[in-house]
């Protein structure tokens, strides 16, 4: 679920409300895998960048959980 938001929003230019909610929902849950998080990271990457435009007024993004890529 998390790169099929991700997706969206590369081939939006924006990060909706209603995704960036499904993409916390998902990391709170604890149910993605390393790939996902390679994607949040370019979403990250994007949206600082001003590449990606987000909806959500908050300064608050994404907060990304704990892990290490493997080489």
């Amino acid at each position: 679920m998390i790169r099929a938001l991700v997706e969206s929003a590369f081939q939006t230019g924006c990060l909706s409300v209603e995704s960036e909610g499904l993409l916390h929902q998902v990391l709170a849950t604890k149910s993605y895998q390393s790939e996902d998080l390679a994607a949040l990271t370019a979403l990250y990457d994007a949206v600082c960048a001003g590449r990606i435009k987000r909806e959500a007024s908050s300064n608050v993004f994404i907060k990304f959980p704990r892990y290490s890529k493997k080489s």
